[in-house]
């Protein structure tokens, strides 16, 4: 993790979605305004910090009332993890979050993930958690061991799996109960925003829909529960 500090350094960081939280000292006007628009938009959290709070965190500079707390994690191309599957002589498998909003739904799944020899991860660029402070916590610091891509077209991307032979699971209430799939080979699992579910685009692009068989009068999982259920359904027809 790393300190940006100075309100437009602050501005192009949320613009390129590399801040996780903000440090901003009471009573502040002017163009912090557009920053806690931003940052809520982004549900990035902001702690009000008085001025010695932030000048330990970033010394004597002219920090402008606001410090920016960014993550250092490192990001991978969705061929590169295509590519280190393929190294390690193992059939690839891969999550598609399609808008996961919640950093701590986004942090359980890569511990899912990690826990059932998963490779990657892949995220969209807008409207979807990034790696941050909340991910590393609720995964445990799994996430250290998943590999994640960022991209720009979900849709485009499902097709791009495709051509690598990588057959797509996308996971709805409506899909087919995920016992009677052949859920070995080359996959990737789409799981959908936590609300709204799959997007109408990246339903229609998936191979096969699939669902989790409910018994009780409750007819939804917590998208991060749901995930962990069927990597596990993945593992057990593959051994």
């Amino acid at each position: 993790m790393s300190y940006i500090y100075g309100r437009n350094a602050i501005i192009e960081a949320l613009k390129n979605k590399k801040v996780d939280k903000i440090y901003a000292a009471p009573g502040l006007k002017g163009s912090i305004g557009k920053i806690y628009a931003m940052a809520k938009e982004q549900k990035i959290v902001i702690v009000e910090a008085d001025k010695k709070k932030l000048k330990d965190m970033v010394g004597e500079v002219n920090h402008q009332g606001v410090v920016a707390l960014s993550s250092s994690f490192e990001y991978s191309q969705v061929e590169d993890i295509i590519a280190y599957a393929k190294s390690r002589g193992e059939n690839i498998k891969l999550i598609m979050l399609d808008e996961i909003e919640d950093p701590y739904n986004f942090g359980a799944i890569a511990r899912s993930a990690e826990a059932f020899g998963f490779h990657g991860i892949i995220i969209p660029k807008r409207r979807s958690a990034l790696v941050n402070d909340a991910v590393y916590k609720s995964s445990a610091g799994a996430i250290e061991s998943i590999k994640v891509a960022v991209v720009n077209n979900l849709s485009q991307t499902i097709s791009e799996l495709k051509e690598n032979s990588i057959w797509v699971y996308g996971a709805t209430m409506e899909g087919d109960p995920i016992c009677d799939q052949d859920l070995v080979g080359n996959i990737c699992i789409v799981i959908g925003n936590e609300g709204k579910g799959l997007g109408h685009a990246v339903e229609k692009n998936c191979d096969e829909l699939i669902s989790i068989p409910m018994l009780g009068s409750i007819n939804s999982l917590n998208a991060s529960v749901a995930c962990g259920i069927i990597l596990y359904e993945v593992t057990r027809q593959t051994k």
